[in-house]
């Protein structure tokens, strides 16, 4: 099953600030939902474990993330591959796109694809995008608060 998402942010920090934490694993681990582990294997290349609950699966993610199309500080694409085991699988991308914003603000914006598949599949398309953009937005809030603590 695929599905698609889109968003923005206005960060409260300059776009190199938000670049150096896009880049930053402790950072992403920190914000994102779920995440206990995130290790950067090299510049591009990062692996992590992720524990979501979606309805009624829990699944414990293992997967690695690669970033591509490197614009420093504008942007880049971020993907990314896990299993769940039992629960299934996930994969997926997204462009990530930074811009000036007022006031020394930034706005993020995004642009996610992704497909999951085995039991995670059964829980059918409205549950699911209603959890990843919950994830999403969490994620969101967090950054937020990671950039503005400089």
């Amino acid at each position: 099953m695929a599905m698609t998402m889109s968003g923005e942010a206005t960060l409260p920090a300059s776009k190199e600030v938000v670049w150096a934490k896009l880049n930053d694993a402790d950072v992403l681990k920190a914000c994102i939902p779920g995440c206990d582990q995130l290790t950067k294997d090299d510049d591009t290349h990062m692996s992590a474990v992720v524990k979501v609950k979606l309805g009624p699966v829990k699944a414990t993610f293992k997967g690695k993330v690669e970033l591509t199309d490197l614009d420093p500080p504008n942007g880049y694409r971020i993907q990314g591959e896990g299993e769940g085991g039992i629960a299934g699988f996930a994969k997926g991308g997204a462009k990530v796109m930074l811009s000036d914003a007022e006031a020394g603000q930034t706005l993020l914006r995004y642009e996610v694809e992704a497909q999951v598949g085995g039991k995670l599949m059964q829980l059918g398309s409205r549950l699911i995008d209603s959890v990843s953009k919950k994830l999403a937005d969490e994620f969101f809030a967090n950054f937020a608060k990671a950039v503005s603590e400089g």
